[in-house]
């Protein structure tokens, strides 16, 4: 009996294998393979690339937005330049002290004590999510990885800072470590659906695999401004953020209405028109790092505007309005006053500032002066190894210009991904990508880590990681739980489907 037993969970596992090859083999022929390239690529800043005018059709995007409700959308930006210059004082005067933290030993707890905080400023520290020595460990193990592989890509080339890594061991370990699926579960939490039916399942994480920092004191070239991932021009776009209406409020005038963390309007959402490199397909509702070192403020470090409501609605309708006088023929107080702003009306253009397509959003202190970025991008406290940091999904963030720390600033970027058609089907080629070693389907093409010695296999992930890490990785079955909604029993059925079970 025992021996049949066996051939029986070989045999299942063997049509298993078949269905997700065939599964894996029919997504790629209807993918665009990307080039090969490192994170720059993602950022007009980083790059280098010229920025042309944004053509036409975004000036008659732009006035069918707002058309026929200008008036409202006046009185709102009225309103939101009031409540930013409010907030930006209280966020300067409390500086890195306002990022929520709270501890993996208690995260049940410090998540309903700091629940409304959390939602005010869409980001937090976890501290202890990884044992100290466990995640010290992990940056050796790069090194090491490096190491016997030579040919790793880096930027820069010359002096390398974020490696074109995804399937190093430390990574998988972490993406599967039970206490991160555990606090990913729990973030999630943190959003809701407006619709019942929605099909998006928060009830267990999916795993995206992103690269890693190992940033060296001193460095100056991995200096990222802020900016905002996940799309730019889509946030205006009606095919991109506005196929869920998720900044419908805004546009209409009542950005006090706005929910940032309402997930039915983020299902149907495309956040990537442009396939480009680097540039998020999936649905992330959190991005993240799991820190390897000890860093403190200007030490090579992450920075954030933690107002996640304020600064969303500010970025969205700011393309709509300019400045009477301009900053050089007036006083800072005089230029950033409501009285000098008005309705560009047809005087408007097509630009969507700092929105590039197949880049990432950037911001800046003259395109978005009244955010007051020199003051309130503010840093990370001190992190240890272990310590998960995370940021919602359209949160401004930021890399210290320069790392004046004595020691790197290493991290592990690791997202937190809900179940959604669209995540599913993002995760059948990255499951493919796992097994042949290639970079996410994301990132800039080419072999990769294929080539690289000692990259984990698939029975390397199924001997350190138990059920939910395999389910997260997209070799096990989702299974819904009792609690969970008609809409996300749905998607995890579906999803099964498109994995291949």
């Amino acid at each position: 009996m025992r021996c049949l037993s066996k051939q029986i969970s070989r045999t299942t596992s063997q049509v298993r294998s078949v269905m997700m090859a065939a599964t894996q083999t029919q997504t790629q022929t209807q993918t665009q393979t990307k080039r090969e390239g490192n994170i720059s690529d993602s950022f007009v800043s980083l790059s280098g690339a010229a920025r042309p005018p944004l053509p036409q059709r975004f000036l008659d995007l732009k006035k069918a937005l707002v058309g026929g409700h200008e008036d409202r959308v006046v009185d709102s930006w009225n309103r939101l330049l009031a409540e930013l210059k409010r907030e930006n004082k209280v966020i300067t005067k409390e500086g890195p002290g306002i990022i929520p933290s709270l501890d993996f030993q208690d995260l049940d707890a410090d998540l309903t004590r700091l629940r409304r905080e959390l939602e005010k400023r869409g980001v937090a520290v976890i501290r202890g999510v990884i044992p100290e020595g466990e995640a010290r460990s992990f940056k050796s193990d790069i090194e090491e990885y490096v190491k016997q592989n030579p040919q790793t890509k880096a930027f820069p080339p010359d002096d390398p800072q974020v490696y074109e890594l995804y399937w190093s061991s430390p990574q998988i370990r972490s993406r599967a470590h039970p206490n991160m699926l555990r606090v990913q579960k729990a973030l999630m939490d943190l959003w809701h659906t407006s619709d019942p039916k929605s099909t998006i399942s928060m009830s267990q994480p999916l795993s995206y695999a992103d690269r890693l920092r190992i940033r060296q004191p001193g460095d100056a070239t991995f200096a990222l401004g802020p900016h905002i991932d996940g799309g730019s021009v889509e946030r205006w776009e009606l095919n991109g953020y506005g196929r869920g209406g998720v900044y419908s409020n805004i546009f209409e005038g009542s950005w006090e209405d706005y929910d940032p963390w309402d997930a039915s309007t983020r299902v149907p959402a495309i956040i990537d028109n442009y396939n480009g490199l680097g540039a998020c397909s999936m649905f992330r509702m959190f991005q993240g790092w799991l820190s390897m070192s000890t860093t403190g403020p200007f030490e090579g470090t992450l920075m954030v505007n933690p107002a996640i409501k304020l600064s969303t609605a500010y970025l969205l309708l700011r393309p709509f309005f300019r400045p009477i006088k301009d900053a050089n023929l007036t006083s800072s107080d005089e230029y950033l006053a409501a009285e000098n702003w008005e309705f560009a009306g047809p005087e408007m253009t097509s630009e969507l500032q700092g929105a590039t397509p197949g880049h990432g959003q950037e911001l800046n202190a003259t395109l978005h002066p009244h955010l007051d970025l020199e003051h309130t991008m503010v840093h990370m406290p001190p992190i240890r190894p272990g310590d998960y940091v995370v940021w919602h999904c359209d949160t401004i963030h930021a890399v210290d210009k320069v790392h004046k720390g004595n020691s790197d600033s290493s991290v592990l970027y690791i997202p937190v991904c809900p179940v959604t058609e669209l995540n599913a089907r993002y995760l059948v080629r990255q499951r493919n990508a796992f097994l042949t070693g290639t970079p996410g389907p994301d990132f800039p093409g080419g072999q990769g880590e294929a080539g690289h010695v000692n990259r984990p296999t698939e029975s390397y992930l199924r001997s350190h990681t138990g059920t939910e890490g395999l389910r997260a990785f997209g070799f096990e079955k989702l299974e819904p739980t009792p609690t969970d909604a008609t809409g996300a029993k749905m998607v995890a059925s579906l999803a099964n489907e498109i994995l291949g079970f």
